[in-house]
């Protein structure tokens, strides 16, 4: 794990000082946005997700890199933020057949324990799908299918993607650069990346498997 952290963490580490940090800054932006916003996230969950942004994090950490933390962790918030709300606008405009357009077999599932999950929690499920790779995706169109109060949703999604985005950015930084918890670190990063990769192959196989 130790050594699978650190070649994972040297190759994000080498492109902000290859691109520029505000490159830097606007490509993790764009996928954090594109990953709700766009869909994305139901095809490549582990570059628009929970990897990505707790690699970020590291990368602000190391020296050279000249990304500023508060400027990473906060840009990351707003863009998982206005992600949801183009997906909760899309839902509210569009309906059920929107999603069902862009859907195989294989995404029912997701879609349908997303419904679930909202059914149940309503203005916490917006809050907590920010942190489950399949609900962060789809409670937000579903939210405006169903036609949640506007300004619940704007609250429940700016706490979610706040908490979720400026959080494990935050915890990615300072478990790189806290000497005590750099161990622990590798075992972190190790899983959020592990499991938004095997999420990943998950969903390109059921997509396969479908074709």
């Amino acid at each position: 794990m130790h050594v699978f952290h650190a070649t994972i963490s040297d190759q994000i580490q080498s492109w902000a000082p290859q691109m520029g940090p505000w490159l830097f800054y606007l490509i993790v932006w764009g996928l954090v946005f594109a990953g709700t916003g766009l869909f994305v996230g139901a095809f490549v969950p582990f570059i628009t997700g929970d990897s990505l942004v707790f690699a970020a994090g590291l990368v602000a950490a190391h020296p050279n890199s000249g990304v500023n933390i508060w400027v990473m962790a906060i840009g990351i918030g707003i863009s998982g933020w206005l992600g949801d709300q183009v997906g909760y606008t899309l839902g509210r405009h569009f309906g059920r057949p929107y999603l069902e357009k862009r859907q195989g077999k294989w995404l029912q599932n997701a879609i349908n324990k997303s419904e679930r999950l909202y059914a149940a929690w309503g203005w916490w499920a917006v809050v907590v799908s920010r942190f489950m790779p399949w609900a962060r995706v789809f409670v937000p169109p579903i939210a405006g299918i169903s036609k949640m109060n506007y300004y619940k949703f704007f609250s429940a999604n700016l706490v979610g993607a706040l908490a979720w985005g400026v959080g494990l950015n935050i915890t990615g930084y300072f478990a790189a650069s806290n000497e005590a918890v750099k161990s622990v670190s590798y075992a972190i990063a190790g899983f959020f990346v592990l499991a938004s990769v095997i999420a990943g192959l998950r969903v390109w196989l059921k997509n396969r498997k479908a074709s």
